[in-house]
């Protein structure tokens, strides 16, 4: 049998030191502005390069409108209407590459079509492409699809391994065999089209291993520190400020930097407001989605996920994903300075969207487990509908607090989970022009954290079990590489080093040592950082009040909390799970 050791654990990438460290060194060649997404992919691009950079996050690590995702890395197959063939391509070229170096948590998604006409849209989508996507939504018909698909999959040939590509072509079928398929569908439907894009099962861990993997590149010479923000200026530097648990009631830092990138996703106005310039860039749009444990729901989706026109012309989807569904989404527009929360009335749509595509099958509120909502980065619009904003993104350049002779800040303006390596490239390179400064490699096809070494094979899988199973037994090892990847052999380290471990009562597919190493490893300031993005287990439902106070008796000592602290975690954890599911019983 295979044996760890505590020198095994303590291999794990360290914690980035948090804000005490940009204290004991207020200063860096780049300061990010945002910690989701595309932050966290620029700030790993450029500790490649080896440049000196900070990334701070004024909450916890992928909070915000990257936490409210839909779950897909897709290459937008309904942009070829408002003619964005660029976007498409690069979407399409990301979505592969995701596949091959970041396996463990992207993967091919068979995705179906329900339609309902042969020739609608064929007039209305052409007026469409001449206006950039201005005009009536219409219904897409059975004609106006597979125009649209057979383009699709002319951008995916070639994008897999060797040459082959990526994801299979798509296929299309008649009434009949659609619902000898899907035999709860509508009795209406007279084809499906079923294509292949991409799931991305752990949004927030992707991101995390990219967090990591910037560490490890940049040693001692990158910092990350979330719970932080960026909330003024002091002559030529950004004022940096502590939220409370973060930095130990330290007080507000002026932190210098020669370029500042400002991505921190639909809030770009606001921080450069903070920073001095007022911008106008922005113009997000609310994004809802809800997560059901239904049984026949997720039996009738048969294991693929149902995207769709909904009567408004907004594109939904029904997805099954961790043993829920998830359904969603909405277009909203939405004001940044007011709460971002998935009201009764987008429920209501919910309901509605999925009476429509699986009428006899009844849904209530009691069946969700979960709901979230957050607000795409979209640039500023007008009168568009937001349905049709490009979903693209550009680089604005200014300088810090309008002043000539101020480091220069960079802003995102868009961007979008399937192309964030591509945006990350992109700013990475306009800051080292800043620099002066030449790009040393590629981030092309470089693996991803857990992605790296991770088994595609069924035979690799099995081989992989056959050693990690030997030292934790071999469901639980199958667990944790679904879970992290080939991160989970840290992972294992850990819990065999742990003397304490043991399954969770009322969360057993997770342990105490598994929990505390997360807690140590993954720069966990709050309970509810392990509950909602650490970990599935609010996702799934399963971030009920015992759950809770067991994950928190686990993490105690590694976070430092007394009998105080740790029921002040709680009852945050308490709001921010009930803000995700406004039913939850109050934590004991």
């Amino acid at each position: 049998m295979p044996q760890l050791t505590a020198a095994d654990e303590s291999a794990a990438t360290p914690a980035a030191g948090g804000f005490a460290a940009l204290a004991a060194r207020p200063y860096a060649d780049v300061l990010i502005v945002g910690g989701g997404i595309n932050g966290i992919a620029t700030f790993r691009d450029l500790a490649m390069q080896g440049v000196d950079v900070v990334l701070v996050e004024r909450g916890d690590f992928v909070s915000g409108a990257s936490a409210a995702s839909s779950h897909m890395i897709h290459g937008g197959v309904r942009y070829l209407e408002n003619g964005e063939f660029r976007l498409v391509h690069e979407a399409v070229t990301e979505r592969n590459s995701l596949l091959q170096i970041a396996p463990h948590y992207v993967r091919p998604l068979q995705t179906t079509i329900p339609i309902f006409s042969t020739f609608s849209g064929i007039l209305g989508a052409p007026l469409r492409f001449l206006r950039h996507g201005a005009g009536r939504p219409t219904e897409r018909g059975a004609l106006l699809i597979k125009i649209g698909l057979v383009i699709y999959d002319s951008f995916s040939r070639g994008g897999g391994l060797f040459g082959r590509a990526a994801v299979p072509r798509h296929e299309f079928r008649g009434r009949a065999q659609s619902l000898r398929d899907l035999p709860q569908l509508n009795r209406d439907v007279k084809y499906t089209a079923t294509y292949w894009d991409a799931s991305l099962h752990d949004p927030e861990r992707l991101a995390l291993d990219l967090l990591h993997d910037g560490i490890a590149a940049g040693g001692e010479r990158v910092r990350a520190a979330n719970y932080t923000a960026a909330v003024g200026v002091d002559g030529s530097r950004v004022v940096l400020r502590p939220s409370t648990g973060s930095g130990s009631g330290a007080a507000d830092l002026p932190f210098a930097a020669s370029v500042v990138i400002n991505a921190s996703g639909p809030w770009t106005d606001l921080t450069n407001l903070a920073l001095g310039d007022p911008t106008a860039y922005m113009g997000g749009t609310k994004g809802s989605h809800i997560v059901l444990d239904h049984p026949e729901l997720l039996a009738a989706t048969a294991g693929r996920e149902l995207f769709f026109e909904h009567s408004d012309g907004r594109i939904v989807l029904i997805y099954p994903l961790k043993g829920r569904v998830l359904v969603g989404t909405t277009d909203l527009e939405h004001d940044m300075r007011e709460p971002i929360v998935c009201t009764e009335a987008e429920v209501d749509y919910f309901f509605a969207l999925i009476a429509h595509v699986f009428p006899g099958i009844s849904v209530d509120r009691e069946q969700i487990v979960y709901r979230f909502a957050g607000v795409r980065p979209l640039p500023g619009h007008g009168d568009l509908a937001p349905g049709f904003v490009s979903r693209d993104y550009r680089i604005e350049a200014q300088r810090l607090a309008d002043d000539p002779a101020a480091p220069q800040v960079l802003s995102l303006v868009g961007g979008k989970w399937t192309t964030f390596r591509a945006s990350a490239e992109h700013l990475a390179d306009r800051a080292l022009e800043a620099l002066s400064r030449p790009r040393r490699r590629s981030t092309k096809g470089v693996p991803i954290g857990g992605g790296l070494g991770y088994p595609t094979t069924e035979r690799g899988r099995q081989r992989w079990l056959d050693t990690h199973g030997a030292i934790v037994g071999r469901e639980r090892a199958a667990v944790l590489l679904d879970r992290y990847g080939t991160v989970a052999e840290r992972v294992i380290a850990s819990i065999v080093t742990d003397p304490a471990d043991a399954p969770l009562h009322h969360a057993p597919g997770y342990s105490t040592g598994e929990l505390r190493h997360l807690a140590r490893h993954e720069q966990v300031v709050h309970l509810e950082d392990m509950l909602l993005r650490r970990t599935s287990l609010a996702f799934t439902g399963a971030a009920g009040p015992d759950a809770a106070a067991e994950v928190a008796d686990a993490i105690a000592g590694e976070r430092g909390w007394d009998a105080a602290a740790r029921r002040a975690e709680i009852d945050r954890a308490r709001a921010a799970v009930g803000r995700a599911v406004p039913a939850a019983t109050p934590v004991a």
